[in-house]
């Protein structure tokens, strides 16, 4: 995506799978696979649990907020404008420092 500035082009590019909330949303939604399928293999929780399946309901959670980040990462993207990073990091060392 490119966009005029100043009289400049600037380019802009999304942090994709850089971006940690895919990197959370993706270990979140692979945990609640596993848990999720355990839940469903081994029935009923137990008198530990209280008969709570804990192990469906944590998964089905962990599944649910974890397709959650996923989908907050693709609808709002973190956008980077290239013309930024290449003009700071020609400039010295960043304020404060």
């Amino acid at each position: 995506m490119t966009e005029q500035i100043h009289g400049q082009t600037s380019e802009k590019k999304t942090a994709g799978a850089f971006d940690v909330r895919n990197i959370i949303g993706a270990l979140l939604t692979i945990y609640g696979v596993v848990l999720t399928a355990v839940g469903v293999v081994n029935g009923d929780g137990g008198p530990k649990s209280g008969d709570v399946n804990s192990n469906l309901w944590a998964g089905l959670l962990l599944l649910v907020v974890g397709i959650a980040f996923l989908a907050w990462a693709r609808i709002r993207p973190i956008v980077v404008r290239t013309d930024e990073i290449n003009r700071e990091g020609l400039e010295g060392p960043p304020p404060g420092h």
